[in-house]
């Protein structure tokens, strides 16, 4: 495969596969972080919040079997080979979850939204991309590495691998493994939840997809010549790399990251399109879009603090049970919620 594709195309049809199935859960199964959020606060139904359960359960037994079966390196993967920054963790995770409350969107909902014909989203796509290559490697990012360091190689798993090998040794991916069935319990515990096969489906679905990017990109590092990424979905800096690709392709390779974005807008439009929902939408209102621009500018930096959005930190790193990973999105869940209520109550006391 990699003799005929090459390495970097090799990675983006893995991403572009996976990043298909993300597409179809995001118009087909509704699957949405700040409507998930927004249903469980405003809605009294948290089927979504349980979907999100799902998805996380089934990327951690997924992941954690695959490292059992020797086909994922946890050392060389990038949510624990780095050393855990938790103050840029809860402040990167606050500023992206007001920032999606306010945009309306994170970035893969973004994706999965333009792929369905809403044109406001791809300026919060192009936005958001920006404003997270200004805190990655652009004007602020002496600022953010200075205040915010985060160092590779720390010759210790930042996560709860490490103290599970320390207990159960070279069986320590099954006890992980059993872990992932927690979510899944609890999200199954909801009489609502089993009656919603729906749910339960498509949140399994994107739970494989973080699992495909593993096992894909390891793969082509373990058994390609150039120095891959070991790497799997999450939309922040991924849609700057597009960005910079689609204006640099001539002396650009594709890479996991540009497959991945093309990827959900694809599902989207083809689950759009099955469904009977694509139809072109443009902003009306000229504080909406500036509300949504601010959202997306936020989101941004918000995730490069973080070390991730809402799918890389709540789904890829859980998925490798990084230490990071609930606290990242208990972060996110906060700055969404603040959003969300002044956005739709004002800031003015619960009486």
């Amino acid at each position: 495969m990699l003799d005929v594709f090459g390495e970097t195309n090799a990675a983006a049809l893995v991403g572009l596969l996976g990043g298909v199935m993300l597409g179809l859960a995001a118009r087909m199964g509704r699957f949405c972080t700040l409507g998930a959020i927004e249903d469980a606060l405003y809605s009294s139904d948290d089927r979504r919040l349980r979907m999100w359960a799902v998805a996380i359960g089934v990327a951690i037994i997924g992941a954690q079997a695959a490292i059992g079966a020797g086909l994922i390196d946890p050392g060389a993967n990038p949510y624990l080979d780095t050393r855990w920054n938790p103050l840029g963790t809860v402040i990167g995770g606050l500023m992206f979850g007001y920032g999606m409350a306010l945009a309306g969107n994170c970035g893969f909902g973004a994706l999965a939204r333009l792929g369905g014909g809403d044109l406001r989203s791809f300026v919060i796509v192009l936005v958001m991309g920006l404003s997270a290559y200004v805190a990655l490697s652009g004007p602020l990012a002496q600022l953010r590495v200075t205040l915010f360091p985060v160092v590779a190689g720390s010759g210790t798993l930042q996560g709860a691998l490490e103290p599970l090998r320390a207990a159960f040794a070279d069986n320590a991916w099954i006890a992980a493994m059993a872990l992932g069935l927690v979510p899944i319990a609890i999200a199954l515990s909801n009489a609502r939840m089993r009656s919603s096969p729906a749910y339960i489906f498509w949140g399994a679905v994107v739970g494989l997809a973080v699992v495909s990017g593993w096992v894909g990109t390891q793969w082509i590092a373990d058994n390609g010549f150039a120095a891959e990424p070991v790497q799997t979905h999450t939309f922040a800096a991924p849609l700057g790399d597009t960005m910079f690709y689609l204006m640099t392709a001539s002396g650009t390779a594709l890479s996991f990251s540009v497959g991945s974005v093309v990827g959900v807008m694809l599902g989207a439009l083809l689950g759009s399109l099955r469904a009977g929902r694509f139809r072109w939408e443009a902003c009306e209102d000229p504080r909406e879009l500036r509300r949504q621009m601010l959202g997306a500018a936020l989101m941004g930096p918000g995730a490069v603090l973080a070390v991730g959005c809402s799918v890389g930190q709540g789904l890829a790193a859980f998925s490798m049970l990084a230490w990071s990973a609930p606290i990242a999105c208990l972060a996110i869940f906060a700055g969404a919620a603040l959003g969300l209520r002044q956005l739709i109550m004002g800031f003015a006391p619960a009486e």
